[in-house]
């Protein structure tokens, strides 16, 4: 009886105190009309009370998140079904599903009605600009009296997670100037063995052999193709991403921190889709999961944070132990000192690619303010040790510093980009 009650709205209260009030003046009158108006005006709240704590149990929810993780700045669609699953319709509903206040304000939905054994589908859209993890729901349902006297209400249904990931920016293909994936051996090339009706070829892309084209396939398709070439190797990559807060600078989504994250998620999704089976990891250590590369990296990065650590390289040194294959850094500041034993890492026959920041830019005011050559001694060092590094700044496009860090070797590099050292001697 307590919960009825407090269910009761202002305009049921206003009906009570009324009644209240004309019952009083009918008995000190002693006019029975009175009284009797006031006995109505009470007692209809209450059966209004009664009537909707009966059909207050009687749905069911269903609730779809659509796509269950997005990239910042895109949306997902919620869908929400109401089920009536009594043999009495339902009266009028309000519905109100639980969002945090970062998302926006509370979606509410009013639904005449539901017949016995009926159904409502109800969608709204949901988009953030910032990474992190949602809660959405539950969803809170109130049963109103057609006269409004009375709401009451209940949590219908489980809470749902959305996912939204660092903004994805889709990188250009490139060809890490050769072959950049080997785990040791040799390759081995199975398609210049096969006979003509046995290859199976792929589109060209920028950077294949000529020498591969499928000329026959390519008059069927219409398009340039070339020979799918068997790896007997696991095509295995190492990305490395400084989370330190001491090398990063600038605040909220225009910070350096949020660059690199974004810079991140852009190469690992590209590398995923290449079916490259990656490895994602922090100044903290490996982010080790059974799941598939993307799904890890994206779920990580949606929720990542700056670290307190001051060093990276212990974890950088671990994670590339024992990969001869890709390994590629996306870096905050970093000493010469950092740099040094940041070149240890590099393995014999693997390909390093280093995505610099120059941090004081995400924190400049002026162009005045920016610390000048900032990233070029690390960037040397680095150059020295048989890495590739594109040093990047605030405006640069992330599309941009890909192809400056993938830049062909043999022709003249790039603004910002310091192509891999001469062997001496």
């Amino acid at each position: 009886m307590r919960s009825l009650f407090a269910g009761v709205t202002t305009r049921g209260r206003a009906f009570i105190a009324a009644g209240i009030a004309a019952g009083g003046f009918g008995l000190g009158l002693g006019q029975r009309e009175l009284l009797s108006l006031g006995g109505v005006l009470i007692l209809l709240p209450l059966l209004s009370a009664l009537a909707a704590g009966r059909a207050r149990y009687r749905v069911r929810c269903l609730r779809q998140i659509e796509p269950a993780r997005v990239p910042a700045g895109q949306a997902a669609t919620v869908t929400i079904q109401l089920d009536n699953v009594t043999r009495l319709p339902t009266g009028l509903l309000l519905a109100e599903d639980t969002i945090p206040y970062s998302l926006g304000t509370r979606p509410r939905f009013v639904l005449d009605r539901i017949e016995a054994g009926g159904s409502r589908r109800i969608t709204y859209r949901l988009q953030s600009d910032r990474r992190g993890r949602y809660e959405i729901g539950p969803l809170h349902v109130r049963v109103a009296d057609v006269f409004g006297l009375v709401r009451l209400g209940r949590s219908v249904s489980l809470p749902g997670t959305l996912v939204v990931t660092p903004a994805i920016t889709v990188l250009p293909w490139a060809p890490f100037g050769g072959a950049w994936l080997r785990e040791g051996g040799t390759r081995a090339s199975t398609a210049a063995a096969a006979g003509e009706d046995d290859v199976v070829p792929r589109a060209y892309r920028d950077g294949d052999d000529l020498r591969r084209v499928h000329w026959r396939s390519t008059a069927r398709y219409g398009e340039l193709m070339v020979r799918r070439e068997e790896q007997h190797w696991q095509n295995r990559a190492v990305l490395f991403l400084d989370t330190r807060n001491s090398a990063h600078s600038g605040r909220g989504p225009s910070s350096s921190f949020e660059y690199a994250v974004s810079a991140a998620a852009s190469i690992g999704v590209h590398l995923a889709r290449e079916g490259i089976n990656g490895e994602f990891v922090t100044d903290t250590g490996s982010v080790g999961a059974t799941a598939p590369f993307e799904d890890v990296l994206l779920d990580s990065l949606a929720v990542m944070r700056p670290s307190r650590l001051t060093t990276m390289i212990p974890a950088l040194a671990a994670g590339a132990r024992g990969n001869s294959g890709l390994l590629i850094a996306v870096l905050g500041q970093i000493s010469p000192e950092e740099a040094r034993l940041l070149a240890s890492a590099r393995r014999a026959g693997g390909t390093t690619l280093a995505l610099l920041l120059a941090v004081s830019t995400w924190s400049a005011q002026r162009p005045t303010d920016r610390i000048p050559g900032e990233t070029d001694a690390a960037a040397r060092i680095l150059t020295a040790a048989g890495w590739r590094v594109a040093a990047v700044t605030a405006d640069t496009a992330l599309a941009a510093a890909w192809e400056m860090l993938n830049h062909a070797p043999g022709q003249p590099a790039p603004f910002g980009t310091h192509a891999p050292a001469e062997a001496a001697g």
